[in-house]
């Protein structure tokens, strides 16, 4: 799901689709309005799932793609094999299969809590 917003009300650490990818946004410099135009924002972000650098500049009142980014609690239901888990969600009772981070292959075990974030149709283990 995504929203639109006016370029000036962003923040930093809020999120903002470039790309088709939800992203971080990093930090937001603006320029003075020229004689004829409008004042600019340079926003440099972070895909959250890909973790690649982008950026892009507006106009301030430009509108933007802002991702409705969900944060939610499973379970670990089984590791199957050394890269994929197998969690259901603690709300939906949903269960279905993610690869595990670097960061968590050690710490994931059957029935443990973790947290994650889903956006755009993408799943990402955030804390284990």
């Amino acid at each position: 799901m995504k929203e639109m917003a006016e370029v000036r009300t962003l923040k930093v650490n809020r999120y903002i689709i470039i790309d088709d990818e939800p992203c971080r946004i990093v930090s937001i410099t603006t320029s003075k309005p020229g004689k004829h135009g409008e004042a600019k924002a340079r926003i440099e972000a972070i895909g959250v799932f890909d973790g690649q650098k982008r950026s892009i500049v507006h106009p301030v009142k430009h509108k933007v793609q802002v991702p409705m980014i969900d944060k939610r609690t499973a379970q670990v239901v089984a590791i199957m094999g050394k890269d994929t888990v197998q969690l259901m969600d603690l709300e939906t009772y949903e269960t279905f299969e993610m690869s595990i981070p670097d960061e968590f292959r050690d710490q994931l075990k059957p029935g443990k809590e973790i947290q994650y974030l889903q956006a755009l149709g993408k799943k990402k283990i955030t804390r284990a």
